[in-house]
């Protein structure tokens, strides 16, 4: 196996295993154990749990940035640019929910693990939020969105999503995910007007 497979294999089986058990209860041997590999071998590919943790950040956001990018480079309008990253976002909510749940379990939870040595969780996630800069700037360039700080308009786009991310790892949502998809399109398009 390459190394950056068995680094993802690392990074996938810790996601789960944090999102479930939460950072702390989950030790390096139980990561190691469940992929075959020894502690030692772990070390081979991250030097501490906490580096593992900053590494599944990125992972996770390079993920959702492939995603993003694919979208910001079609020739549709930033409308529909939008909507098209909302249903992108909600079928890798389903598919993934370990992923996200690490956001609101691991990284929202234990912040101050991830401003150590001035890695923090923006720096770590630059990709995926260099494709929202893309897609709010080409909003703005054709006039569908207005100029904004670009703090207040990536807040529109990751709020609105982090909230219903949040609902439905409530188990509140009535509907199935997807029902959410045109609405909060629309939301986000008119939160950037």
């Amino acid at each position: 196996m390459l190394k950056k497979e068995r680094e993802s294999q690392i990074i996938e089986s810790a996601l789960d295993m944090f999102s479930k058990k939460g950072f702390y209860c989950t030790t390096v041997a139980q990561i190691a154990k469940s992929i075959n590999i020894s502690v030692g071998h772990f070390y081979n590919f991250f030097p501490s749990k906490n580096s593992l943790a900053k590494a599944s950040i990125t992972f996770v956001t390079k993920k959702l940035a492939q995603e993003l990018s694919s979208i910001n480079k079609t020739h549709v309008s930033s409308k529909e640019k939008i909507h098209l990253f909302v249903v992108s976002y909600l079928n890798f909510l389903d598919q993934n929910p370990q992923m996200i749940d690490y956001f609101f379990k691991v990284y929202l939870a234990n912040r101050e693990m991830f401003s150590e040595d001035g890695d923090s969780g923006f720096k770590l996630a630059k990709v995926f939020i260099d494709e929202i800069e893309v897609l709010i700037n080409d909003g703005i360039k054709t006039n569908e969105f207005s100029q904004k700080d670009f703090y207040v308009s990536f807040s529109c786009i990751t709020g609105i999503l982090g909230g219903i991310t949040f609902l439905n790892g409530e188990d509140i949502l009535d509907e199935g995910i997807q029902k959410y998809a045109n609405e909060l399109s629309l939301s986000i398009v008119n939160s950037l007007r």
